[in-house]
């Protein structure tokens, strides 16, 4: 049979191209309708080299806190959820108050003062949380109750200084109550829930057990009854099959997809090699939601925090890098949380996050309409060096969109090519799922780059990324 000529070719191949499913968030179980923006303090504990002056204290949280408001417009402040929230080391480490309850170490911090001075500049106080209750607890009796704290354990010491429930018994989730009920009377916002399973491995000598899902829904439950709004965020890199999924979408906020990014113990932040694998993993996470039909989407992913705020001598990749980094998590409608030093900022730290058009006009779209990979020529949902992604079409046909060239695979970004140097990355409308014209705008850049109706390219460097605004023209 003689070959078909080319130009015959081009309709079988449109034919080819993945349709497009728009994927849209919808308000999640506590209800909010966008992911929390702000600061968490992990990465400048751990990595002490990277700001000498930060100590794990309410004093040091608070010189972050003024940073923040100093370095973020007020009108951007007034239409965030901006959260400064701590990480593990803030409460006492192996008992609690006379019921049991987590209580801060007053060494380092006064919940109770801290959560009201963050109020007064606008802002939200976030907490850590691990699962189980404290071992040197057992005698005391859950507040509110004649049940002592050990009739609820299951029996297994988790080596996080305390003991797993058993969910089926009388007692967890009232002492669940009690923690959140004094976690509101402090002011708290957000928790912040580790070492979740099935996911969480076990860290150094802890040993966890293999599905602690049910305090998940116990904090909801719990949150559900005080009468004040309060995220859940669950940590870290947890099962996403349908089961536990299910889970985590009817009761969390937001759900870790990877493990820890930050380069613990040096004197920078974050590594190119890890920023690699968590966009892996959201890649993952996004085609699971479309291929398993989770949609729409009631929680969203948390890919830990975003360091892009420092100059590289401090975060310890590129500009180019931290553009892309700031791109993704935007364009991913993901959790905003920074772990940069606010103290430190450079231009283009202040720029990545607070530029307007990106925290405002693209991060409340993408808030409703997440990004998801397509591949150039194809459409499909591979994992890929030179990718493009999708947020949207919306109702009216407007999207953002991203172009990508991730370079060489580090080692965990799982696309396995080396491509060096600057790229060409082209995306079709059709490899979109779009048609018709498009007014095309580079949001970092601020450049509009006019009307086109068949194809977007760009030149782009290792690490470098397009962050584009598509605005529908017919």
């Amino acid at each position: 049979m003689a070959l078909l000529p080319l130009l015959s070719l081009l309709p079988l191949l449109a034919s080819a191209q993945t349709p497009l499913t728009v994927v849209k968030y919808s308000s999640t179980p506590n209800g909010f309708t966008t992911p929390p923006r702000g600061f968490n303090s992990f990465g400048l504990q751990v990595n002490t080299g990277a700001q000498p002056n930060f100590s794990f204290n309410q004093s040091s949280i608070l010189t972050q806190a003024r940073a923040l408001v100093a370095n973020s417009p007020a009108s951007l402040l007034a239409d965030g959820d901006y959260y400064i929230s701590l990480d593990s080391g803030w409460s006492v480490g192996c008992n609690g108050d006379q019921y049991g309850r987590i209580i801060d170490d007053t060494s380092k911090f006064d919940i109770s003062d801290l959560a009201p001075e963050l109020h007064s500049m606008g802002l939200k106080l976030g907490v850590y949380v691990v699962p189980g209750s404290f071992h040197d607890d057992g005698d005391k009796t859950i507040e509110g109750t004649s049940i002592a704290i050990r009739d609820t354990w299951d029996g297994h010491d988790n080596g996080l200084c305390r003991m797993d429930f058993d969910d089926a018994k009388d007692g967890v989730q009232q002492w669940h109550d009690s923690v959140v009920g004094l976690f509101a009377d402090w002011g708290v916002d957000l928790i912040k829930f580790d070492y979740v399973t099935p996911g969480s491995p076990s860290p150094g000598s802890a040993t966890l057990q293999p599905n602690t899902s049910g305090s998940v829904i116990a904090f909801h439950k719990a949150i559900e009854k005080v009468g004040r709004p309060i995220r859940l965020d669950i940590s870290w890199k947890l099962e996403r099959n349908d089961s536990f999924f299910d889970i985590w979408e009817a009761n969390a906020d937001s759900m870790r997809l990877d493990q820890d990014l930050n380069a613990q113990g040096g004197n920078k932040l974050v590594e190119w090699a890890v920023v690699q694998r968590a966009i892996e993993n959201y890649r993952q996470f996004i085609s699971t939601v479309i291929d398993d039909n989770h949609l729409p989407l009631t929680i969203h992913p948390d890919m830990d925090n975003a360091f892009i705020g420092n100059p590289e001598s401090v975060t310890g990749v590129s500009d180019a890098e931290r553009t892309t980094i700031a791109t993704h998590w935007i364009a991913a409608g993901a959790n905003l949380l920074s772990g940069s030093d606010f103290t430190n900022l450079d231009d283009l730290g202040k720029k990545l996050l607070t530029l307007p058009e990106a925290w405002v006009d693209v991060a409340n779209f993408t808030a409703q309409y997440p990004m998801q990979p397509r591949n150039p020529g194809t459409g499909k949902n591979s994992p890929q060096q030179l990718q493009v992604w999708i947020a949207g079409p919306d109702g009216s046909g407007d999207a953002a969109v991203v172009l990508a060239n991730y370079g060489p695979d580090q080692g965990q970004g799982n696309f396995n090519t080396s491509l060096e140097g600057t790229q060409n990355v082209t995306a079709t409308w059709a490899d979109l799922g779009l048609s018709g014209s498009y007014q095309v705008r580079n949001v970092w850049e601020s450049v509009d780059l006019g009307t086109l109706d068949s194809q977007i390219s760009a030149q782009l460097g290792e690490g470098e990324s397009q962050l584009l605004r598509f605005q529908r023209a017919s």
